[in-house]
């Protein structure tokens, strides 16, 4: 047993559990027609209701004694004043102080980080200006059209989510296109609608040494190239969201063209930095401060409010109840809302890659669960694809629904259905449907003794099935940053709770690391034997079947100026 399973707010926890397993939630509402009152609040433009999770007041009370015991509220100022939480990488955790609005000093490493902040902010107003404006021009003297923005991760999920999200408050057109996967399917379609006179690309790396980045940079810069036969214009069509300035410049990009970040910003939690550029172009500085603003908002009223009248704090411990004490291991998103369609996936990577650790700070292997899967959908969708688990399977998933009071897009009485459908799937997870309702609903519609009795097992719904309804007036910059650092600090909560540290991620090394090596198996076509015989099968296999034509700038091995050189060529010789 870990020191967190035997401590006293834990076994309270859990003998507090068999005492309400049992119980219903209709039996809740029943006994407490203020339910909804005392378990919903307003954190500026976000409204939260609880209300429809299994737990009272008690359960409540024990959990805030929990987030205490773990002395949650220390380690949320230590990240605020900039403090080296993130420890195993010597990093302050500082992609709040992005966001905020006040000259006030933040310190990491001794050093004032606002005046960086400031310039780099005004740096990317400048840019976008001139790219929004048609005043950036390409080598051709045209305006810039199209943005690829090259990145993988935050420098991708981030920036793609917002941008989609925001697209009613795109004032100019300039077609945004994102890419980051190393399938070269993805880059090969999207190069194929552009012209290289009017297509700026963004290489978002802080290290500009990310592969799969870097592979999709460099087959920009081919394409690029093989059509301008001038490596000079790179200087107009390219430019780079990164920390290594002397591999940018090697690159081609003009050291002007670099826009800086910091090693205080993680990748999950960067898209309010200058990796947020394409944001800017799509939907112009303002309405990015009003991003910038809306985060803010809910950064102080986490660093402000009383635990029990905390909106990340309450969403994140009903999610340590559920994921610690009832053994539900999985999470839903459900957006109903159209422009939300990524939301549920930019989560997965803040949620997942931050509290999918299975040692706690001291390096001692946990014996509790930590991150849960996080999975979700539009609503309407799921509704007609896996919302018949949620209902009647067997894994009691908790949820979160999100939705507009307002639509850009109300259409003929679509807002009012939409909505309907969000709040009575809300309600149906709580009810459920007894075998008393059942049978008299089928007694109504005229079938016969048999039919019901046939029938009957299968109209049975337990309900019982915990969810959150998020509510907000409408999904404008402000609201959307407000939400997504909602999510960020309830995932800080939870892996404090859990003796995480949120902000390292190391899990994702070692894949990488064997992937590094794996390329130069690949490079000829002799058997590999060097694995084990699953992974030498599989490599062999691929080896004696595939096209060698397509694999020979493996063997390059990140010499990215030779692997350009290749790849310029490549488009030389198809053009």
């Amino acid at each position: 047993m870990s020191a967190l399973t035997d401590s006293p707010a834990w076994k309270k926890l859990s003998a507090h559990k068999k005492s309400i397993e049992k119980r219903h939630m209709r039996e809740l509402f029943a006994d407490n027609a203020q339910r909804f009152d005392d378990f919903s609040l307003q954190a500026g433009p976000i409204f939260l209701d609880y209300s429809k999770n299994l737990m009272t007041d008690e359960t409540m009370s024990l959990l805030f004694d929990l987030a205490r015991q773990e002395k949650l509220e220390t380690f949320r100022d230590a990240m605020f004043a900039g403090q080296e939480i993130n420890f195993t990488e010597h990093r302050s955790v500082l992609h709040t102080a992005l966001r905020g609005q006040s000259d006030t000093p933040i310190l990491s490493q001794g050093k004032n980080v606002k005046p960086d902040i400031h310039a780099v902010l005004e740096k990317m107003q400048n840019f976008s200006e001139q790219v929004r404006q048609g005043k950036w021009l390409g080598y051709s003297g045209k305006e810039i059209t199209d943005v690829v923005n090259i990145g993988i991760g935050g420098s991708d999920l981030g920036p793609k989510m917002v941008t989609h999200a925001l697209k009613p408050f795109v004032t100019r057109k300039i077609n945004m296109h994102f890419v980051s996967n190393l399938d070269g399917s993805q880059i090969a379609e999207t190069l194929s609608k552009l012209s290289s006179e009017t297509t700026l690309f963004i290489i978002a790396s802080k290290t500009f040494s990310t592969s799969e980045t870097m592979f999709n940079a460099v087959t920009a810069r081919g394409w690029f190239v093989s059509r301008v036969k001038n490596k000079e214009f790179i200087k107009q069509h390219f430019v780079a969201v990164s920390t290594n300035t002397e591999a940018v410049q090697n690159f081609g990009i003009d050291k002007n063209n670099i826009f800086e970040f910091w090693d205080w910003v993680g990748g999950r939690y960067s898209l309010w930095s200058a990796i947020g550029l394409s944001i800017v172009i799509a939907i112009g500085m303002e309405a990015f401060k009003e991003l910038l603003k809306g985060a803010a908002s809910m950064d102080e009223h986490f660093s402000r409010a009383p635990l029990e009248e905390n909106m990340p704090v309450i969403m994140a411990l009903m999610g340590v109840w559920h994921n610690n004490f009832f053994a539900v291991h999985s999470h839903a998103v459900m957006a109903y809302d159209h422009y939300l369609g990524l939301f549920p996936g930019y989560l997965q990577q803040l949620d997942m890659e931050s509290n999918g650790k299975h040692v706690n700070r001291d390096g001692e292997t946990v014996d509790y669960c930590t991150g849960p899967v996080i999975w979700g959908e539009q609503g309407i969708n799921g509704q007609h694809a896996f919302y018949q688990l949620l209902h009647q399977g067997t894994q009691a998933i908790p949820c979160d629904f999100l939705a507009a009071l307002d639509s850009y897009n109300p259409g003929c009485g679509h807002h009012p259905v939409l909505m309907s459908n969000f709040f009575a799937q809300t309600e149906a997870l709580m009810r459920g449907k007894t075998e008393a309702e059942a049978r008299e609903e089928m007694t109504a519609q005229g079938l016969s003794e048999d039919e019901i009795e046939l029938l009957v097992p299968h109209k049975v719904f337990a309900g019982n099935r915990s969810s959150n309804s998020i509510l907000f007036k409408e999904l404008d910059p402000y609201t959307l940053g407000a939400l997504i650092a909602l999510y960020e600090h309830k995932v800080f909560v939870q892996g404090n709770i859990w003796r995480l540290n949120s902000f390292d991620q190391w899990g994702v090394q070692l894949g990488k690391q064997l992937a590094s090596q794996i390329q130069f198996d690949l490079v000829d076509n002799e058997p590999v034997v060097s694995h084990d015989s699953s992974t030498n099968g599989l490599i062999n296999y691929y080896k004696r079947f595939r096209n060698i034509e397509g694999n020979k700038l493996l063997s390059c091995d990140n010499d990215w100026s030779s692997l350009q050189e290749i790849m310029e060529q490549e488009f030389e010789n198809k053009s």
